[in-house]
């Protein structure tokens, strides 16, 4: 800022001080212009006149002068505003570039975003395959197993690849990069082979022998059969290791499996139990079976259990994390390690690692042995709590180890890689050879370790084999385990079918008993009857009262059994209810059971699927990584076996002879160092490479990051320059008004100071004047009083001019205060303007603080989105590795890299042009101030300043340009080499590069040619530029010199025509100026022709550029870009379909899931149908079993009863033999007379039948206890029969699941594998159509890149002639200044000569006049008149003082010549100097001859060295050439080795479709197999078919019974459910009830306090009304049949004082107030003529309806009015009457009820307080009964109490004897007729 000031500052002062030097000068002149004026006036009187007629010349003059510099200032400005036009149009031309730029960008974003919808489809897909992934492992379960998995896969997998799955896309890709790796290596060890082969049949050549020979073919063998041992045990311990993960993963999917169903299980049965407790209660706990109590004891430990089970899951959980995060810490150091080896040079500091290494893996396995000890030991303590979590570490153990293992396994193949790299290294010289003897010594050590090691290892594998089965013996444990508790299960099924059959045996018994008792109770009837007759009978016998003494014991005692049988019946039926119970919840525990082990069956089969697909996948990478480490392990054996007989071959030639060795080692050390060379350059290829692949990566992120900031920044950019360009033009503006103010001021200050200086000489002309006058008042004191009047005229003139000079001094004045007014306001106006320039220059730094402010942020973000386009390649990166990278590559890197290197490229260089001209612009507004107020001289700087930014872009654009051109032959390299293959692809590349640097150094050298010729043409026209500008100086000189000998001639003409002919000169010269410029352009277009034909005359040898040329040049970058116009348009079709492709293969990917998830879903529906099958078989053969358990009792039961019948039938026929036996018996009795004989048989056949009874029940009991036994029997044949059909039937249907699986999936190998033939096919299709589009597109690359160079030529050719055009422009514009100096110095000579010639003039006319007044004194003395003496002596008087004066006069004029001789001298001097530059300019201009003589010279020179070149080049042109048939033996050897490599992989593919053939012949035998498998099925399902037969009609049964069951429990849930709801609603209304009710007695609780209060109130109001009733009683009592004397007179007054007319109205209305009828009143009126007596008299006589009224004493008022009618009276006295003396009491109307429909008629005629309190109450009226205290007086007191009536008195309506008045609110404005028609109306 203080810079810019003080530069400010400097040029304003240099400004000012010009002018000041020039107005100095100005004001010199014209001071000595006046001062010769002033003495010129002091010597004449009488030329006033003359004087002021040259004072108005002079002032014209000046005026002229100013006139002439106003001109001079318009074409300045004329000048200003060309410059300003050209200013203008270079601008457009900016502008378009910028709107071209602009364009550029747009078409860019467009590209970036086709870029950014293919990144969000892939970023799409690989969403999609994560979902995948997921739902994969969603499917196979989060398994630890994933683990072991994830050390397979390589370090290549980025952060957001699938950790989890077990195959993905990362893994194929790893798989592919390896295949490649290992054909590569296995191609450099067939060459080593190849070359190791020839050195050994050179070294065979040379001479062998035969015993030598034998030595290293056993060498060989030995070496072979060493390495098939370690291949094989590779192989061995690789298989060993699957084979353990395989029985690891399995292992733990069942285990967790198991613990989660077990888990499952064991929570519903306690959620069951808990159930079962709630419903059954107390009554059921003592009838519980102990069986059952168990179930639940064994239920509810688990659950005591379970939070242990759950800590120590959790614990294990977090083991296991930590120790996943170990694997991956232990993985990142193994591959620091592995890089360390790699960089590591040296084979026994390596070979010590490798060592170090194993020592630490073995270490490492040691302590992981010792840990598994320490877990297992562990395991063994915890296996008294749990054993599911034991097997669950012990098997994560195990696969860390076989991690361990695998790791080990892999860093010795690595180690071994190692060593063979390393191995090709050591084969420089005989100390090398020594070293490898050494080293093979060392080797067979380390192998000797190794297989040392490795023993050790296969022991740590037995120990570790010993731990599995040590696991296996665990699970075999939770097997026998869960077979105990199915066997559990099945006791209890077995016990409840006991339970059933008891039931039913018991059921049976008991129907029997019944009826055997109901045949004894018969029998009995018979015997009692029998016995009765034989009483009858026997009556006459003795002993009767004996018998039947015994028969009623034994009766009693069969009483007793009948009743102990009753008993024991009703035991039984308790027992049977209590075995219902149970039985039924055996029942549903069966049931439940059934579910459970139902849906364990589905998960098994489903874990056996994932098993199986698990169990395949890993196969499947077994059989990879086998084939892999087969390959490598050959490859190994082929290797040894070369280093092996190499070191044979060397040691037979060793000992031979020592020439020989010395020529083959010296062989050997040029073929090595050969082979270091080629490595070496490969190495720096690959360098190259990646350098290449980096900027090319930097460049697209550059080029993302860079659009959206420079859009952005150019967006921002524009808005700034279009503030700084409304800026600019109010500056501009201001500028111009300041600069038209200053303008005005420099001409109100000129005019002022000529004023200022007229006034002067005015002043001193009055002074003078004066002094006249005094002097000829003077003289006429002195002389005679005769005045000539001559004086009295000159005296009159004088004082006429003096009072006009007055008025002019006046005027001058008063123009002076205007002035200085003016300049005050001008002043104050500068003030305003710095003021506002000081804003201006404030606001310019904020906006440059702005500027840099947002620099910062700019580069802030352009940091911020390089991160993120850093992170975005990374996402994009990991895409395209992901998803098939070459084609992406191949198709799009060759052209769209190229375009957007091109877009950063032009951003960038728009960009900085951007930046570049936001500052030119603010500093050209700097500078137009500046300018404005320097006026013309800084516009030339400005010219200057916009030459150089121009000149700068121009540097920059180049510079640019030439980077550009680098970088895209770097890119264009790096392509190459990305797209064409290995060997192949590297000798075109290397072709490629030397096409390109040849095309290069082509270029360049054109380039030069075409810089020299352009430097000559520029020479030539700069000598032309300056001989012009010399003749024109020249020209100028004679003209100027010219004008000066005119103007010296021309004394007569006047200022203004020299003024005009300077500036017609000034016109020509800058017309001259303008054809010149013209004539310049022109010579710049012509200049391209001049060029061309150098060109052609410089490279006719070397084969230069011709005009001819040049136009093919531009058609073919016209056809170029329609070419290149065709491929854009091809590429987005090509990308649009690869877009298109992308989105059919997601909608693939997801219809392919979406079928995978419904294969899975049919498959879980088929396993869930199977087992319920299963479930029906198991159901329907325990049904049959049943139902022939059933049978055999049956048959039993049939038997038991025949049995019975034939016991039956025996007793009956004993009793018949008793019967008869008992009748002869009393028949010998009868005849012999014997008493005792009878009595003592009956004893015996009682006795005798008891013991038969006895043996019978015995006999039943052994039966029951046989059929018990037989019925067990049964039962368990029928459970082993099941058991071994269930055992078959899960055989078979294993068998036949995995039949099926092995048919799916080859099915699906099948299936893959036509597809992947159809995919490489495509894939070789497209990329052949890539390979053809690259190579078009790199032919139409180079075709580009040639029209680029020819374009930026031209560009350059432009540049230079725009360069040229300015520095003319610069020199002309230096010229104008030079002219403009020398025409400014013209115009002061001209001024001083002009002034000069004014005072030669003002001296003859003078002189003159002297002469004259001479002549007439002549003429005056020959007249010689004595009166005229005094006069001469007047004259001769005056005349000396004229000659004094003159006398100064010409001291003056000498003064004057002297300073004109000094100005002479000053122009001699001027002249000199200009004579001088004249000298300076020759001597420059013979320079330059030199300078041009000397740059042909050197023109000369290049162009030789250029041919020297050319030599060179094209000697370089023919090496390249050798080099290219070098290179194509490479190729022709690359070709070689491929076909070697396709041999190698036709032997793969044998061995291939060898291992296919024995999987074919497996697969035959497997279903083989199968078929026997499915006739054993079929004799199954026939055995099956029979018991399915037998179970459904039991099934049927049971399901309709538990339908039933169900129904009825569903009928009762719905009762349930609708009185749940309408319980629901009950409560809710009862809630709403209580809510109600709870308000109500809130308002209840309020209201009866309000009561009380009221109730307070009425007791006092009750007591003041008692009181007030008392007082009325007594009145009434007292005034009873009296007359109210005053009530009387008046109305009888008043009778009288009204008129005639109206006193029938009064009468009227006496008797209606008296209550008389209407008829009564008209009978009294009809009889008027009687007289008023008789009336008078009635009225007063008291009759049956006189009643008293209330005396209404007449108020003061009213004595007054007795001219007044009797109505208006009467209206009065109601109207006292009706408003009562005392206002009624105040009772808050809140706390009351309003009146009810009884009172609504008289509270409308309230008093206006009551009507006012009870508005509010009016509308909540509820209670039928008046409020007393609202109503009106007449209604609220009754006068009169009646009898009949009872209460209070105030409750009781008015009576009819007094007249009620009803007073109503009569308004002020009703009259009072209108009232007493009311009155009538009621």
């Amino acid at each position: 800022m203080a810079s810019w000031l003080g530069g400010l500052g400097s040029g304003l002062g240099q400004s000012l001080g010009q002018v000041g030097d020039s107005l100095s000068s100005l004001t010199g002149q014209i001071s000595s212009f006046t001062k010769d004026i002033l003495l010129e006036g002091a010597e004449e009187v009488g030329d006033a006149a003359t004087e002021l007629h040259v004072s108005n010349s002079r002032l014209r003059e000046i005026e002229s002068i100013n006139a002439a510099q106003k001109l001079e200032n318009d074409r300045l400005k004329k000048v200003c505003s060309d410059l300003e036009e050209k200013h203008e149009a270079a601008e457009l031309q900016i502008k378009q570039l910028s709107i071209e730029y602009r364009n550029q960008l747009q078409q860019k974003e467009v590209e970036i975003s086709h870029l950014k919808a293919r990144q969000n489809a892939l970023q799409e897909q690989l969403q999609k395959v994560q979902t995948a992934a997921q739902t994969a492992q969603l499917g196979a379960g989060v398994l630890p197993a994933a683990t072991a998995s994830a050390s397979y896969v390589p370090e290549v997998r980025h952060s957001s690849g699938f950790e989890g799955d077990d195959m993905d896309f990362g893994d194929i890709i790893w798989s592919q990069q390896e295949i490649n790796r290992l054909s590569n290596e296995v191609s450099r060890l067939e060459s080593e082979v190849d070359h190791w082969k020839q050195i050994a049949v050179s070294s065979k050549v040379q001479g062998t022998n035969d015993a030598e020979q034998s030595e290293i073919c056993k060498l060989q063998n030995v070496v072979k059969e060493l390495k098939q041992n370690l291949s094989q045990e590779i192989d061995e311990h690789q298989h060993e290791l699957s084979v353990l993960q395989d029985a690891h993963r399995q292992k733990l999917v069942e285990l967790s499996r198991r613990h989660r169903e077990e888990l499952r299980e064991y929570e519903e049965r306690i959620e069951e139990l808990e159930n079962r407790l709630q419903q059954d209660g107390v009554s059921t706990d003592a009838v519980d079976d102990p069986k059952i109590t168990e179930q639940k004891k064994k239920a509810q430990s688990p659950d005591g259990g379970q939070v242990e089970e759950l800590q120590v899951v959790k614990d294990l959980e977090e083991e296991i994390r930590k120790l996943n995060h170990k694997l991956s810490s232990a993985k990142a150091e193994n591959k620091n390690l592995l890089k360390e080896q790699e960089f590591a040079k040296l084979e026994k500091i390596q070979i010590a690692q490798d060592y170090e290494k194993l020592k630490s893996d073995f270490d490492a396995l040691q302590r992981s042995v010792a840990e598994q000890d320490a877990l297992l030991k562990e395991q063994k303590q915890l296996q008294s709590k749990t054993s599911l979590p034991q097997d669950v570490v012990s098997l994560q153990q195990a696969l860390l180890e076989a991690e361990n293992e695998i790791a080990r396994l892999s860093s010795l193949n690595q180690h071994m890689i190692t060593l063979k790299e390393q191995l090709k290294q050591h084969t420089e010289t005989d100390s090398i050879i020594k070293q490898l003897k050494l080293d093979i010594d060392c080797e067979r050590k380390k192998v000797s370790e190794l297989e040392s090691e490795k023993m050790k290892a296969f022991k740590e594998l037995d120990s570790q084999k010993e731990k599995l089965s040590h696991c296996s013996y665990a699970l075999n444990d939770l097997h026998i385990t869960k077979q105990q508790l199915q066997d559990n299960i099945k006791d209890l099924q077995e016990q409840l079918r006991k339970a059933q059959e008891c039931n039913s045996h018991s059921k049976k018994e008991i129907g029997e008993l019944q009826q055997r008792l109901k045949e004894r109770e018969e029998e009995l009837r018979v015997s009692l009857s029998k016995l009765t007759e034989k009483n009858n009978e026997e009556s006459n016998y003795t002993c009767q009262d004996l018998i039947l003494k015994e028969r009623e014991v034994e009766i009693a005692k069969l009483q007793e059994d009948v009743s102990e049988g009753k008993q024991i019946n009703e035991d039984l039926q308790k027992s049977l209810s209590n075995l219902r119970i149970e039985n039924g919840k055996l029942m549903t525990a069966i049931e439940e059971l059934k579910q459970e082990l139902s849906d364990a069956i589905s998960e098994k089969k489903k874990v056996h699927l994932e098993k199986d697909t698990l169990v395949e996948a890993l196969k499947m990478e077994k059989k990879q990584l086998e084939s892999e480490l087969n390959e490598t392990g050959k490859r190994l054996l082929e290797q040894a076996r070369n280093y092996e007989q190499t070191i044979e071959d060397l040691s037979k030639a060793r000992s031979m002879d020592t020439s020989a060795l010395q020529l083959e080692h010296q062989r050997l050390v040029k073929l090595h160092q050969e082979k270091d060379f080629k490595l070496a350059e490969l190495k720096k290829t690959v360098e190259q490479m990646e350098l290449d692949h980096q900027e090319t990566k930097e460049m697209l992120t550059t080029s993302l990051g860079g659009q959206k900031q420079l859009t952005d920044l150019i967006k921002e950019k524009e808005v700034f320059i279009e503030k700084y360009k409304n800026q600019a033009l109010q500056a501009k503006q201001e500028l111009e008004e300041y600069m038209e103010v200053s303008k005005k001021q420099d001409v109100l200050k000129q005019n002022l100071e000529e004023k200022d200086r007229s006034l002067a000489v005015m002043k001193e002309e009055n002074n003078h004047l004066k002094e006249e006058i005094e002097r000829l008042k003077d003289q006429q004191s002195r002389s005679t009083p005769v005045v000539e009047p001559k004086t009295l005229d000159i005296i009159i003139e004088l004082e006429s001019e003096v009072t006009q000079l007055k008025v002019i001094k006046n005027n001058l004045e008063e123009e002076i205060k205007v002035h200085k007014k003016t300049i005050e306001d001008q002043n104050q106006a500068t003030v305003k303007l710095q003021q506002s320039l000081q804003e201006q220059r404030k606001e310019i730094d904020e906006s440059k603080l702005q500027c840099q402010q947002m620099n910062v942020t700019h580069e802030r973000l352009f940091l911020e989105k390089d991160e993120e386009i850093k992170n975005l390649q990374k996402t994009i990166e990991q895409i395209k590795t992901q998803l098939h990278k070459e084609r992406q590559i191949i198709q799009t890197d060759a052209s769209d890299l190229f375009q957007e290197t091109k877009v950063q490229t032009l951003n960038g260089e728009n960009g900085n042009e951007k930046h570049d001209l936001s500052k030119a612009e603010i500093e050209r507004l700097v500078k137009g101030i500046k300018e404005r107020e320097m006026e013309i001289k800084l516009l030339n700087e400005k010219n200057i300043s916009l030459s150089q930014q121009i000149d700068q872009l121009s540097k920059d654009e180049v510079g640019k340009l030439t980077r550009i051109i680098q970088e895209k032959d770097l890119e264009i390299q790096a392509l190459n080499a990305r797209v064409s293959s290995a060997s192949y692809r590297q000798d075109v590349l290397s072709l490629q590069q030397q096409l390109q640097a040849y095309v290069l150094e082509r270029e360049q050298v054109l380039a030069v040619l075409s810089e020299k010729t352009r430097e000559n043409s520029q020479l030539k026209t700069e000598y032309r530029n300056i001989m012009d500008m010399v003749a024109a100086k020249e020209a100028a000189l004679v003209r100027l010199q010219e004008e000066n000998r005119r103007l010296s001639s021309r004394s007569d003409n006047s200022s203004q025509d020299m003024s005009r002919e300077t500036i017609q000169n000034l016109s020509r010269i800058i017309r001259e100026k303008d054809i010149e410029i013209d004539a310049l352009s022109q010579k710049c277009q012509t200049l391209l022709t001049v060029l061309q034909t150098s060109s052609t005359g410089a490279d006719n040898g070397a084969g230069g550029v011709n005009s001819n040329q040049f136009e093919e040049l531009l058609q073919e970058r016209d056809k170029l870009k329609q070419q290149v116009k065709k491929m854009e348009e091809w590429k987005q079709q090509v990308i649009t379909t690869v877009q298109n492709m992308q989105h059919e293969s997601a909608h693939l990917q997801e219809e392919l899931h979406r079928l995978q998830a419904q294969i899975s879903v049919e498959s879980d529906s088929t396993s869930r149908l199977q087992v319920d099958y299963n479930g029906l078989i198991q159901s329907y053969e325990q049904n049959e079993k049943k139902l022939k358990s059933f049978s055999q009792e049956l048959a039993q039961v049939q038997h038991s009863i025949g049995q019975l019948y034939n016991t039956k039938d025996l007793l009956l026929s004993k009793l018949d033999l008793v019967t008869p036996s008992v009748a002869t018996a009393a028949t010998v009795s009868q005849l012999s007379g014997v008493q005792c004989s009878p009595s003592e048989a009956l004893n015996e056949e009682s006795k005798l039948l008891q013991n038969e009874l006895e043996q019978l029940k015995k006999k039943l009991q052994e039966k029951d206890s046989t059929i018990r036994i037989l019925q067990e029997n049964n039962q368990r044949l029928s459970d082993s029969v099941a058991t071994a059909s269930e055992i078959e039937r899960k055989s078979q249907e294993g068998t036949e699941s995995e039949m099926r699986q092995i048919k799916e999936k080859h099915d699906v190998l099948q299936k893959s594998l036509r597809e992947k033939d159809i995919l490489i096919k495509s894939k070789s299709d497209q990329l052949l159509s890539v390979s053809e589009n690259l190579s078009n597109k790199e032919n139409e690359n180079e075709l580009l890149k040639q029209a680029v160079t020819n374009l930026k030529e031209r560009n350059l050719i432009l540049e230079m002639d725009i360069r040229k055009l300015k520095e003319e422009n610069e020199k002309i514009v230096a010229r104008c200044r030079e002219k403009e100096t020398e025409f400014r110095a013209l115009q002061e000579t001209n001024m001083q000569f002009s002034m000069m010639l004014k005072e030669k003039e003002f001296e003859s006319h003078s002189m003159k006049e002297k002469a004259l007044a001479f002549e007439k004194l002549l003429k005056d003395k020959e007249q010689g008149k004595t009166g005229e003496l005094n006069q001469l002596l007047n004259e001769v008087k005056s005349m000396q003082e004229k000659a004094v004066t003159f006398q100064q006069e010409r001291d003056q004029v000498m003064v004057a010549l002297k300073q004109k001789q000094m100005e002479s001298s000053a122009l001699q001097s001027e002249v000199q100097h200009l004579h001088e530059k004249e000298q300076r300019l020759n001597q420059e201009l013979e320079r330059l001859r030199n300078h041009l003589l000397e740059m042909e010279d050197s023109y000369t020179r290049e162009a030789l060295a250029a041919e020297d070149r050319e030599v060179k080049l094209r000697k370089k042109v023919l090496i390249l050439e050798e080099k290219l048939a070098s290179s194509s033996t490479a190729v022709e050897n690359a070709s070689h080795q491929a076909s070697l490599q396709v041999e190698s992989l036709q032997e793969q593919l044998n061995l291939v479709s060898k291992q296919r053939d024995e999987t074919m012949l497996q697969l035959t035998i497997s279903q083989d197999q199968v078929k026997q498998y499915a006739l054993s099925l079929a004799n199954l399902q026939m055995v099956l078919e029979q018991f399915q037969q037998e179970e459904k009609a039991m099934y049927s049964a049971e399901l309709e019974r538990h339908q039933k069951q169900s129904a009825e429990w569903k009928k009762k849930a719905e009762n349930l459910e609708e009185k749940v709801v309408s319980l629901q609603e009950s409560l809710e209304e009862a809630n709403a009830a209580l809510d109600a009710a709870s308000r109500l007695t809130e308002q209840l609780d309020i209201k009866e306090e309000q009561i009380e209060e009221l109730k307070k109130e009425g007791e006092i109001r009750r007591e003041m009304l008692e009181d007030m009733q008392n007082k009325l009683m007594n009145l009434m009592n007292s005034t009873e049949g009296k007359v109210d004397k005053l009530l009387m007179r008046n109305l009888f007054i008043g009778h009288f004082h009204t008129p005639k007319n109206k006193r029938l109205e009064v009468l009227r209305l006496m008797g209606s107030i008296l209550g008389l009828k209407k008829e009564e009143l008209d009978q009294l009126l009809s009889e008027e003529q009687r007289g008023v007596t008789r009336w008078v008299t009635g009225w007063l006589g008291g009759g049956a309806g006189s009643k008293s009224v209330p005396s209404t004493p007449l108020r003061p008022t009213h004595q007054n009015i007795f001219n007044s009618s009797f109505s208006e009276l009467f209206v009065k006295f109601l109207e006292t009457e009706s408003c009562p003396s005392l206002p009624p009491p105040k009772l808050s109307v809140h706390h009351m009820k309003p009146l009810g429909a009884a009172g609504t008629g008289k509270t409308s005629s309230t008093p206006p307080n009551s009507q006012m309190q009870d508005s509010s109450v009016s509308g909540m009226g509820r209670r039928p009964d008046a409020n007393p205290f609202l109503a009106p007086r007449s209604a609220a007191v009754p006068l009169i109490t009646p009898a009949s009536s009872s209460g209070h008195l105030l409750m009781k309506p008015i009576s009819d004897a007094l007249p009620t008045f009803t007073p109503l609110p009569v308004s002020p404005d009703a009259s009072a007729g209108a009232v007493l028609k009311d009155l009538l109306k009621q």
